[in-house]
């Protein structure tokens, strides 16, 4: 009996290291790889207690374009970041939510969100687990009462039951459903475009002369590198700062215009008298940025830095969506944004002539990446 009890531990032993050696192994080849960033980007570094999976992604793709996620069924977060339009929406200068609710801010581009430390056009968030649930309970986004509400939702709908159980091993949280919405959104990286082709890949046709000179002066006369870095074996394009370029302090204090150019369909706009959109509207809401966030009055009209990277795609342009053509956001920094109290010192007027700003306009259609069209695939 003693030797049997013996040998009937120690085979208890070995099972139970056979299983766990199992349970690692398959959470290990469960994680995606790392794989070599495009160049021009660095490394990706997924949260420690968040690390990329294959089934994380695909849920979270799977709620990212699920219009049942809002509190009417209505809208999902594709409609205003739209993977063809550049995941944001080029026909729509602010967002329209559920019943044609609009906000106030363009919808940002989810290009290489994965990289940035701020988020929002007020930076007033700095994960991406935690960001998602600021449009899932917007009254004029997605409208959902609570983050119970949107739980309990998810949690009756039958075919999410098996994904929630595969990529986490449990039912539905709000944990879980900013996990696998973080895990999609970190995989929209693009690189690899005919600037990093020229400058990191030092392939000399890879843009053209007109471009080049466009690169001298981003990073020259124009300072444009000043906020939209460049560093040595990367580039985001962004320092991930809060700026007043004046264009926030502009947008609050100009004059209103007596008609406005209303998007009807895409592509297609009617000019109506401002009068008319005042008797149907409710109070315009001012957007005074970061203050909104820290009551500071040091910081208002300050907002984001945006990257550059894919930037021809997706317009339009500004914390508002108010400059439809990267021409028009060119000469505003042309002429030193809009003077205020609190403008940045970085910004000052660049006597850009004609033949500086085509050049300008050429290096920003240079930053377009190579899986535009694989990142943009619905399914």
């Amino acid at each position: 009996m003693q030797l049997s009890n013996r040998f009937l531990k120690k085979t208890t032993i070995a099972v139970l290291y056979i299983i766990i050696v199992n349970t690692v192994n398959l959470a290990s080849a469960e994680t995606i790889k790392k794989d070599v960033p495009a160049l021009g980007l660095p490394t990706l570094n997924a949260p420690i207690d968040n690390p990329i999976t294959q089934t994380k992604v695909n849920l979270g793709k799977k709620l990212f374009f699920d219009s049942r996620l809002s509190s009417n069924n209505t809208l999902s977060c594709a409609m205003c970041h739209i993977p063809d339009q550049g995941f944001t929406n080029n026909a729509m200068a602010t967002s329209v939510g559920i019943e044609g609710l609009t906000g106030n801010r363009n919808s940002p581009t989810l290009y290489n969100v994965g990289y940035l430390q701020r988020l929002f056009h007020d930076g007033r968030e700095t994960t991406l687990e935690n960001q998602v649930w600021g449009p899932l309970l917007a009254d004029n986004e997605m409208g959902n009462a609570s983050v119970t509400s949107v739980v309990d939702k998810i949690a009756t709908l039958s075919d999410y039951n098996d994904l929630f159980e595969q990529a986490f091993n449990g039912k539905v949280t709000k944990p879980f459903i900013g996990m696998a919405l973080a895990n999609y959104q970190r995989t929209l990286n693009s690189a690899n475009s005919p600037l990093d082709r020229w400058y990191y890949g030092k392939q000399e046709q890879a843009i053209s002369k007109q471009a080049q000179q466009g690169f001298k002066i981003f990073t020259g006369k124009g300072h444009c590198s000043s906020c939209h870095l460049i560093n040595q074996d990367y580039a985001l394009f962004t320092d991930d700062k809060m700026h007043n370029t004046g264009f926030g302090y502009q947008q609050s204090m100009s004059g209103k215009p007596l008609t406005h150019d209303i998007t009807i369909a895409a592509g297609i706009s009617i000019n109506v008298e401002s009068k008319f959109i005042t008797s149907v509207s409710g109070p315009e809401m001012e957007d005074l940025g970061l203050f909104e966030v820290t009551q500071n009055p040091d910081d208002r009209w300050k907002y984001k830095t945006p990257s550059l990277r894919n930037i021809a795609l997706t317009r339009p342009y500004m914390h508002n969506g108010q400059l439809s053509t990267l021409e028009q956001v060119i000469l505003f920094y042309n002429k030193g944004g809009s003077p205020n109290s609190g403008l940045s010192p970085l910004i000052k007027p660049l006597n850009l002539n004609d033949e500086e700003v085509a050049a300008l306009l050429a290096f920003l259609h240079s930053l377009t990446g190579d899986n535009i069209n694989r990142l943009s695939q619905h399914r």
